[in-house]
């Protein structure tokens, strides 16, 4: 018996690209007259788009022959062809220019799938022959017989806009679409609207307007319509401003039937525009059934897939700010489920929060407790934030708020007890001189204490309190051992807690103060820490009832509100209720950059919205500087009336008291600048500034006064006067005064608002300003 050897394959040799789109062209030139189905081009064509799907751009050489295969009559084929050639026509404009005779042949088609087919492929190509011949086509199919080629012509102007907008209205194509608004065929209609409210939305020189006669006529066709249909025509409905009040109330009440639907952008679509006509309705009694109304629908819409819930929760948000009495009674809807995405889970918990009151409070707190027992960490987070917060809104449940912190930290679970230290610290702000049993509780817990902001709750809480623990000292103590090491956010609350130390207990805090102001002033390099530190040095020099009066002074009331979006930009955002803007709780034009601004437009029937309960988040705003000026100069008068001055602390080399000088009168003062250094230069790079060299102009005067050079001045403490005026002047400028920071101390991070948000300490938020955060409310 022979045997023949027969060589393995060579599968390492791969097909090269060229190869291929030649098989594949081979592929698509079979078949001939026998396949009469044209199966073997249908299997050829489907290989082609799957390599044009996976951006394979070696097909683009098949032009010639996807060309000519889009003459056979089959629609299959046909759209095969007609996808290559939307794909590849930017790429070979001078080969996809062939293909526009065989689509205006397929435009004269007896099948209007064909001519719709066709036309759609032609707008979608992003090439200035095939716009220009797209223009009579679409004229001429807007007058089809058939419906479906009509509304395909609709959306075509649209798309003829967004590639030259210059030539659509020089043109009467928008006039043609506006003349589909007549048709007969609801789909049609539909159809004009959405295609007008696009090109609304890219235009600035058209304007959509829309009265109630045709906005009753548009109501009317809304249940002949597909779910898509419905939605272009309530979504064009916002452009209809009510004159009557009555006129609102009716065509609202005619739309309300919309909210069952199965569609989930119909139903939160009819929603808009319900709160938006809202707005034009005076009646409160008609106001209040439409709320009733609005609230199942929010409700069911929370069965659906978490992405849909997510979009739900967060209109859910702005639907309480601005009308609250729609859910106000379904707090347990938005009760967490095991199986909620974690997104889900915090987005409800806002929702909780906003919902909770004195009434409900009870069932919350033990919502609130199971939820700080999960196991996911950022959640747990959440929870117990959540739990600080509530003890600040509603007062009367604050001992019971406070009560499960402690249950929680008794755990002794390591960011359980460090995110309740700092909502602890927050109760504190907000109920000054109560609740400080629980000091010893947290004093407790120290070793648990790792992170940045924890630390820094819990050195505000010993530095505010340092008259009433004991061992305040050596806690703080404790903490500066590793000064150098920590964060900036825990240097300046040590630095002021042991400013505060000082104040309250002068013995104790005798030794801390000038080691933390010598380490704060000469050996580090951040600049806000180092001015802080020269501020309270200078402070503690110069008048100690002074610095006790503004360390230790009354600070502005912290609320759990804070995080209330702006009027204008609540207002924006309702009429974008059910848009994908609407999740970030920003201005929506912060968001989409192209987004048109939505207002409500002005009318005899326009109502401004009342003001609910949680509308009452604005923070007292800072004084203004004119005032903190008088403080100063009435600070100086009183300083200048005092014989003596107790100097607690010895100034630092900036301000140095000398021996007087022969011929020095008695209680004249010479201040001696350091020409090295100065408190002004310490933020100039150690460039000499005006003030610097006014005040040794100033010093000279005065030496050559006292050496016998000159007369003595009526007023011998003017020199020092003017340099402390001036240096004054210095930091009013700089505005620290006016800058409380979260931990009692002045700062340099702008206007403080107070918040209980501190998870991001340099990002400053005021609702007064319009600053908004990131959307979280529970930061």
């Amino acid at each position: 018996m022979f045997m023949a050897y027969l060589p393995p394959p060579n599968y390492s040799r791969a097909i090269t690209p060229q190869g291929k789109v030649a098989e594949l062209r081979l592929e698509l030139n079979s078949g001939g007259k026998k396949d009469k189905n044209y199966s073997a081009k249908k299997i050829a064509l489907k290989k082609i788009v799957a390599n044009m799907t996976m951006s394979n751009n070696d097909m683009v050489a098949l032009f010639p022959d996807i060309i000519a295969c889009m003459h056979i009559q089959s629609i299959e084929i046909k759209k095969m062809c007609f996808l290559f050639l939307v794909n590849y026509a930017r790429m070979r404009p001078e080969i996809a220019t062939k293909a526009i005779p065989v689509l205006e042949h397929d435009m004269e088609n007896s099948n209007p799938l064909v001519r719709a087919l066709a036309l759609r492929t032609m707008s979608y190509i992003h090439v200035r022959e095939f716009v220009e011949a797209t223009v009579p086509l679409v004229k001429m199919l807007l007058k089809d017989a058939d419906p479906y080629v009509r509304k395909t012509a609709a959306f075509c102007v649209a798309k003829l806009y967004d590639h030259d907008r210059h030539m659509v209205e020089a043109s009467d194509l928008i006039d043609r679409l506006n003349s589909l608004l007549r048709d007969d065929n609801p789909t049609v209609v539909a159809s004009a609207l959405a295609g007008l409210m696009d090109i609304w939305e890219r235009s600035d020189a058209i304007k959509l307007t829309i009265d109630y006669h045709n906005a009753s006529k548009m109501v009317a066709i809304l249940p002949d319509c597909s779910e898509w249909g419905q939605t272009y025509i309530l979504e064009a409905l916002m452009s209809y401003t009510p004159q009557e009040s009555t006129e609102a109330a009716l065509l609202a009440e005619r739309i309300a039937p919309r909210l069952s639907h199965s569609n989930s952008a119909v139903v939160l679509t009819c929603i808009r525009v319900i709160l938006y006509l809202m707005n034009y309705i005076s009646d409160q009694k008609q106001i209040t059934a439409l709320c009733k109304k609005l609230s199942p629908p929010l409700v069911t819409l929370l069965a659906k897939g978490p992405e849909v819930q997510y979009l739900v929760l967060r209109n859910a948000l702005l639907i309480l700010q601005r009308r609250p009495e729609v859910l106000r009674n379904d707090i347990r809807v938005f009760f967490c489920k095991y199986n909620d995405p974690i997104y889900v889970k915090v987005t409800k918990l806002e929702l909780i929060f906003m919902l909770a009151n004195e009434k409900n409070i009870d069932e919350v707190l033990t919502e609130l407790r199971e939820y700080a027992t999960e196991i996911d960490v950022h959640f747990v987070r959440k929870a117990v934030r959540a739990i600080g917060k509530l003890a600040i809104k509603i007062e009367p449940a604050a001992r019971r708020c406070i009560n499960v912190l402690l249950e929680l930290v008794a755990t002794k679970v390591t960011y359980i007890v460090q995110e309740a230290t700092v909502v602890i610290r927050n109760i504190f702000r907000k109920y000054p001189n109560q609740y400080e049993s629980i000091i010893g509780t947290l004093c407790e817990n120290l070793d648990s204490l790792d992170e940045p902001e924890a630390k820094a709750a819990m050195v505000w809480v010993i530095g505010q309190y340092a008259s009433r623990i004991e061992n305040a000292d050596v806690l703080l103590e404790d903490f500066l051992f590793s000064f150098a090491e920590e964060p900036v956010e825990v240097q300046l609350a040590l630095l002021t807690a042991t400013v505060k130390l000082f104040i309250q207990r002068p013995t104790k805090g005798q030794e801390l103060v000038p080691r933390v102001l010598k380490w704060a002033t000469e050996e580090t390099d951040n600049p806000d820490l180092r001015d802080r530190a020269y501020m309270y040095w200078r402070l503690l020099s110069t008048d100690m009832d002074a610095a006790k009066r503004i360390i230790m002074g009354d600070k502005p009331a912290i609320t759990a509100e804070s995080e209330r979006l702006d009027p204008q930009t609540l207002e924006e955002m309702c009429l974008n209720v059910g848009t994908l803007a609407t999740v970030y709780l920003k201005p929506v034009q912060t968001v989409f950059r192209s987004a048109r601004p939505r207002r409500l437009q002005d009318s005899p029937a326009l109502q401004r919205p009342p003001n609910s309960h949680l509308a009452n988040a604005s923070l007292p705003l800072p004084p203004p500087p004119s005032q903190l000026q008088q403080q100063q100069q009435q600070l100086l008068l009183q300083q200048q009336q005092q014989q003596q001055q107790p100097q607690p602390l010895p100034q630092p080399q900036l301000f140095q008291q000398q021996p007087l000088q022969p011929g020095q009168a008695p209680g004249t003062d010479i201040l001696f600048v350091d020409t090295n250094k100065s408190l002004s230069m310490l933020g100039h790079g150690g460039q000499a500034s005006d003030i610097d060299l006014r005040s040794r102009e100033a010093l000279n005067r005065t030496a050559s006064v006292a050496n016998g050079h000159g007369t003595i001045p009526q007023q011998p403490q003017q020199p020092q006067q003017q340099a402390l005026e001036e240096a004054d002047a210095y930091f009013s400028q700089m505005r620290i005064q006016e800058q409380p920071d979260a931990f009692g101390g002045g700062g340099g991070h702008g206007p403080t608002g107070y918040l209980v948000n501190q998870y991001a300490p340099q990002t400053v938020l005021h609702p007064s300003q319009g600053v908004t955060s990131n959307g979280d409310l529970l930061l």
